[in-house]
């Protein structure tokens, strides 16, 4: 499946539309005690230079190179590709993004930061929840050479651009909107059958390089794994034993326990988590990952998401949509910021084409999709 520039937002949060499904794939194989490999700084690697200013308005060729990265590792985590002959256009999309950040950013009140700021911290947790861990969230960021305070930095600036941006627009909505979208919508807020299960995994897996152990560790830890279930079927405590045996670094410190939908977990650990019994310990079960025993928990139904978890998600939906209902007054809003800072793009190659295309609809709502877009 492919992708164009075509599918950028007019305005949004660069880390956060780029990071979300980058996350959204690693809480897709939690289980997977590998680490991950450090992706190195751009701007370790070449000499920086100014490839856009203006009255207050600076990007380095660093800044456009790590949001690319992002962006592009974003792409590949939803097994998508970018066509070549499109890298350049995307490449002066992003540019212009963080243009807009910085002239949006210049006229920014204290309210505007405050409301960034809280903002921000709401999507991180959102970020945190999906990722599944605090260490599973550091080892993304990790592979993707950056850091949560920068992550944040980041997107406290993106989020407090696109308020000011609403903010001098006068696009707001309301609680009466985000209600009346939640009740006439109700099959976007559907929350499928859930399991809290925990499991304690013996990786199969050599920790540093990821290659599969040879057959004679394989028998030493299956071995180790039929020990392990005997003593979590005589009773001991399961949890326990997760902290003390458990290779999985994303759950080990919680006793092992994940809490999943169908289609997050590779495919053994999913069947077998979802056919247990409250309480029932599984027989060892193998994956990619290694020898898995696995305890349930809970069963928690189907049902409809409670609008006040959904709210803030739903505001953000609504406001994406009125942004790309008036995004011509948008684009002249922004192009006039543009003008009076006497944006100048130093690079050649950066600057923008004469085109016909007034609007970029957006790859993925950038609300952490909460709410579900229709299937077509």
């Amino acid at each position: 499946m492919k992708i164009t520039t075509k599918s950028l937002a007019l305005f949004g949060s660069v880390a956060a539309l780029a990071l979300a499904p980058a996350f959204d794939a690693a809480a897709a194989t939690a289980d997977s005690p590998a680490p991950a490999k450090v992706a190195p700084k751009i701007s370790d690697l070449f000499p920086d230079v100014l490839v856009a200013k203006g009255k207050g308005v600076e990007v380095k060729r660093s800044q456009l190179d790590d949001a690319m990265v992002s962006i592009k590792s974003s792409i590949a985590a939803r097994g998508q590709d970018l066509p070549p002959d499109e890298m350049n256009r995307l490449e002066q999309q992003i540019l212009d993004r963080l243009i807009q950040v910085q002239i949006l950013l210049l006229k920014a009140t204290d309210s505007d930061k405050a409301a960034g700021k809280e903002n921000c911290a709401k999507r991180i947790d959102g970020i945190k929840t999906r990722a599944g861990s605090e260490e599973v969230l550091n080892r993304q960021l990790k592979a993707m050479g950056t850091t949560e305070a920068e992550l944040q930095a980041k997107m406290t600036e993106e989020i407090t651009a696109q308020t000011v941006l609403e903010r001098e627009l006068k696009i707001n909505v309301s609680e009466n909107d985000i209600k009346k979208f939640y009740d006439d919508n109700p099959s976007k807020f559907e929350q499928p059958e859930m399991v809290r299960a925990s499991h304690i995994l013996l990786s199969t897996r050599e920790p540093e390089t990821n290659k599969d152990l040879s057959e004679d560790q394989k028998a030493a830890k299956r071995k180790k794994a039929e020990e392990v279930l005997k003593r979590a079927r005589a009773g001991e405590d399961f949890a326990k034993l997760a902290k003390e045996y458990s290779e999985d670094p994303g759950s080990k410190d919680k006793g092992g326990e994940y809490q999943f939908s169908r289609g997050q977990m590779v495919s053994e650990f999913e069947t077998t988590a979802f056919s247990l019994k409250t309480n029932e310990i599984s027989d060892i079960v193998t994956t990619q990952f290694g020898y898995h025993i696995i305890k349930l928990s809970e069963k928690i139904p189907a049902k409809k998401v409670e609008l006040a978890k959904v709210a803030p998600d739903v505001k953000e939906y609504l406001l994406q949509q009125q942004m790309q209902k008036r995004q011509q007054d948008v684009q002249d809003y922004l192009n006039k910021l543009k003008k009076d800072s006497e944006v100048q793009i130093l690079d050649e190659s950066l600057k923008p084409k004469a085109t016909a295309e007034t609007s970029t609809p957006q790859i993925i709502p950038p609300t952490g999709a909460a709410v579900k877009p229709d299937s077509k």
